[in-house]
C-alpha cells in the first residue's frame, strides 16, 4: 500500500499536522507515503497563498523520518502548480531543495482558479477543457523537472454537470509522448470520488490510452487534506490496474523509481 500525494498543514489548504496523517497510515497498513505540499505561484485567488516554506518542511519531514522510520517510509515530495508563463520559475523551484518526488499539476487555466466557476461560465465547457489541455501540453513540453502530472483530468471534478463530447485525445497523447519519452508518468488521484466523479483521476479510458501510447509509470494518491483519507481508494485503483494490464506501480526515492509489481 502506496500514497504518493498527500498534504499537511505545511499546506494553505489543510490544517491537518503530518504526525495525525502519519499515525492513521500506520494503523490502515502503509508502507510507504509521500507529502506533496503545494507550491502554486501566481495563483488568482487573494484570498489563499500557496507558497511554502521550504527549509521548515525540510526539517520538519527530517523529523517524522526519524519519529516513524522503523514504521513507515516517509518520502518529502511536492505539488507544483504550472501555468505557462511560470515554466522557468518551477524550473527554479524544484532546484532550490532537495525533494524525492515532484508532482506537476495545473490548477490554473488563463489565469483563472478552476476552482471557481467564472473560467467555465465565461465560454463553452468543450473551450475550457481545450485550454486546459493546451496550456497543460505547454507546460510538461517546457518543464522538465517533475517525475509525474497530477490528476490529468482535473477539469471533469468542476464540470461533472456539463456532458462534454470531445474527449481530447488528440491533445492528450501528445502529452503522453512528451512525458513517456522524458521517462515520466502520471498519476491516479483517488480524490474523484471523493468529489463525486465516478472514478478516480484519470478515468479509466484516459488509462488505456495512457497504455497504449507505451505509458508505464504510474503513481497512486489519495490527494488527501485530512488524516482519515489517506490511502482511500488505492487498493481498488490497484485492482483497475491489473485490469487494464498495467504490470507496476511507481514510488520515488531522490527522484529515482521503484517500480513495485501488481
Amino acid at each position: 500500500m502506496f500514497d504518493f500525494h498527500i498534504h499537511s498543514d505545511f499546506s494553505a489548504d489543510c490544517n491537518t499536522p503530518m504526525e495525525k496523517t502519519i499515525e492513521y497510515a500506520i494503523k490502515e497498513g502503509l508502507h510507504e507515503i509521500c507529502f506533496t505540499e503545494h507550491i502554486d505561484e501566481d495563483y488568482p485567488d487573494p484570498t489563499i497563498d500557496f507558497s511554502l516554506d521550504l527549509a521548515s518542511y525540510h526539517r520538519k519531514i527530517q523529523a517524522m523520518q526519524r519519529e516513524y522510520g522503523e514504521r513507515i517510509k516517509i518520502r518529502k515530495g511536492l505539488e507544483i502548480g504550472v501555468q505557462p508563463h511560470l515554466v522557468k520559475n518551477c524550473t527554479q523551484t524544484v532546484h532550490s531543495a532537495p525533494f524525492d518526488f515532484i508532482i506537476c499539476s495545473m490548477h490554473t487555466t488563463d489565469k483563472h482558479s478552476l476552482h471557481t466557476s467564472d473560467f467555465f461560465e465565461k465560454q463553452p465547457v468543450e473551450e475550457a477543457y481545450r485550454k486546459y489541455y493546451e496550456e497543460l501540453l505547454y507546460c510538461v513540453s517546457h518543464f522538465k523537472d517533475f517525475q509525474v502530472i497530477g490528476h490529468i483530468d482535473l477539469v471533469k471534478r468542476y464540470t461533472k454537470n456539463k456532458p462534454v463530447q470531445d474527449h481530447f485525445y488528440d491533445i492528450l497523447m501528445n502529452i503522453f509522448e512528451e512525458i513517456i519519452y522524458a521517462g515520466k508518468g502520471i498519476e491516479i488521484n483517488t480524490s474523484g470520488f471523493r468529489y463525486g466523479l465516478p472514478s478516480a483521476m484519470p478515468s479509466e479510458d484516459i488509462l488505456k490510452l495512457y497504455r497504449e501510447c507505451g505509458g508505464e509509470i504510474i503513481t497512486i494518491g489519495s490527494d488527501s487534506h485530512r488524516a482519515q483519507t489517506v490511502g482511500y481508494g488505492v487498493s481498488d485503483e490497484l485492482e483497475l490496474l491489473r485490469q487494464l494490464g498495467f504490470r507496476y506501480v511507481t514510488t520515488f526515492q531522490d527522484k529515482q523509481p521503484t517500480f513495485h509489481r501488481i
